[in-house]
């Protein structure tokens, strides 16, 4: 059986976290739990876990949750038709836009954050999508 993605995302504000993921994207509350939420309508659940600042995500690290921007090497990429107005949406709803719009022959994107530091990106592909720079 092969694995199925399910992506989850820490919150310092459960319910600001709600407001900005449904504003921003759409998305709607699937079912609601003790100190989470599982939200639908994208390829895979996104479940907001409230984890307040200052606590560590594991026992044996010391670096603890800070909801200022930070950096992180996965991240979310929402795929849209019309960048533009996923772009004013987005931002309309708390989002930071941190690199203005990019073409490439694959199509456009753009990089920003959400109000908990998490950083995301908005891409709309072009006809050929990645198969203009496959190899």
């Amino acid at each position: 059986m092969k694995p199925r993605l399910l992506v989850n995302v820490d919150v310092g504000d459960l319910a600001q976290a709600e407001r900005f993921y449904c504003d921003a994207f759409g998305l709607t509350v699937g079912r609601r739990f003790d100190g989470a939420l599982e939200l639908v309508g994208s390829d895979a659940p996104i479940c907001l876990l409230e984890k307040p600042a200052g606590t560590t995500p594991a026992p044996q690290l010391s670096a603890a949750r800070d909801y200022r921007r930070h950096w992180t090497p996965v991240h979310l990429d929402f795929v849209v038709e019309d960048l533009d107005a996923a772009l004013a949406r987005a931002r309309g709803a708390g989002a930071t836009l941190e690199k203005d719009i990019a073409a490439a022959a694959w199509g456009r994107i753009a990089l920003l954050a959400d109000p908990f530091g998490n950083g995301f990106c908005l891409v709309e592909f072009s006809e050929r999508g990645y198969d203009a720079i496959a190899l």
